[in-house]
């Protein structure tokens, strides 16, 4: 299914959830924040949030600095 990852169009496959969304990306789940569809999404949520086709999520890394 077509979805809108951080701006551009990306294939998720059906049923993905964002937890299996970040698997699939290699992104470490402690480190972001995920918005879908405008709304900002508690991690406790992610393994149960299943993507819609059309969905806009944005995934934010956290960075460190000093």
């Amino acid at each position: 299914m077509n979805i809108v990852l951080n701006g551009d169009p990306h294939t998720a496959r059906e049923g993905c959830t964002l937890l299996g969304l970040l698997e699939s990306l290699s992104i470490d789940p402690s480190r972001v924040a995920i918005e879908l569809d405008g709304s900002i999404v508690k991690k406790e949520a992610w393994p149960a949030t299943i993507l819609q086709s059309g969905s806009r999520v944005e995934v934010v890394m956290f960075v460190g600095g000093g």
